[in-house]
């Protein structure tokens, strides 16, 4: 059967794929559209599946909350390079991904996989992953997400462009201040609420870093323990965020930040596109700080 423009044309539409690649598909399957473009799928499947194992650690950070307020995700879903992190494509599946996990509650990223990615699209969300690495040409991975639901308070997000991502529960305020914390969490990335909350581990570690330190002072041993009960406070407040110094105004802590709202927070959680990867350096939470100065 001869091969014509306007059938190249069709399938280039319909599969997004190049003028050659359609052309041979077209031949192979005599002329058959739909026979054609199942076997492009069928080898796009293929290569992706070569492509999973290469780093992806570019992407976005994408948040959802429900209209009340109580219930609310932040998902990553990493890229190999921030030039496909851009692209429409990858961003509409990102946030259809964000959706089905407001809706579904999966358990984990494997119960993720086999959902219905939805808005009138019934492939499940494993196959459209792979549909669109074939696609694109670069391995993309969803690669973890957190599901809150409220206790008392509401939900409020931030996101610094697409990069860094934070989810905050807070309770006793307007939606302003939940703002404003988790854009304080974006910048300042505490690791706990409050000194309690600290891993104790974590902080034996730095106790006795701070004691060997301490020590070489050559000082009393009834010296040694003040000073490092005096670093360790610093430490805490460095690190929690009630003790932390407010961004937006370091005259005070978040802590009397929230008590001058009559607030409270609940919980936070930070995402930060490719944290824990290989990557290239760059310092985000320095480019956050300088933004909420100035906000």
């Amino acid at each position: 059967m001869a091969i014509t423009a306007a059938m190249v044309k069709e399938l280039r539409e319909r599969t997004g794929a190049g003028m050659m690649e359609c052309k041979k598909a077209l031949t192979e399957a005599d002329g058959d559209m739909e026979g054609a473009i199942e076997a492009m799928r069928r080898s796009g499947l293929a290569k992706a599946e070569k492509k999973a194992g290469r780093v992806a650690a570019e992407g976005v950070i994408v948040t959802r909350i429900a209209d009340d307020g109580r219930i609310g995700v932040m998902v990553e879903i990493n890229s190999e390079t921030d030039f496909v992190a851009n692209n429409e494509e990858f961003q509409a599946f990102a946030a259809r991904v964000a959706e089905r996990i407001l809706e579904d509650a999966p358990a984990d990223v494997g119960a993720l996989s086999g959902l219905t990615l939805g808005g009138g699209d019934e492939r499940d969300v494993a196959t459209a992953n792979k549909e669109l690495v074939a696609k694109i040409g670069e391995n993309i991975e969803v690669r973890r997400f957190v599901r809150h639901e409220a206790g008392e308070g509401r939900l409020a997000s931030y996101l610094h462009g697409k990069r860094i991502g934070v989810l905050v529960e807070f309770t006793g305020a307007d939606d302003q201040v939940g703002r404003d914390l988790a854009m304080h969490v974006a910048a300042s990335q505490p690791i706990a609420i409050r000194a309690d909350d600290v891993p104790a581990e974590q902080i034996e570690k730095e106790r006795s870093i701070l004691k060997e330190q301490a020590r070489e002072s050559g000082k009393p041993e009834e010296i040694v323990k003040k000073m490092v009960d005096g670093r360790m406070r610093k430490y805490l407040g460095e690190i929690t965020l009630l003790g932390q110094p407010f961004v937006k105004d370091p005259d005070q802590t978040v802590e009397q930040f929230l008590e001058a709202k009559g607030a409270g927070v609940a919980y936070f959680e930070r995402f930060e596109v490719g944290e824990g990867k290989e990557r290239r350096e760059e310092n985000f939470a320095d480019e956050v700080m300088a933004q909420v100065k100035g906000a």
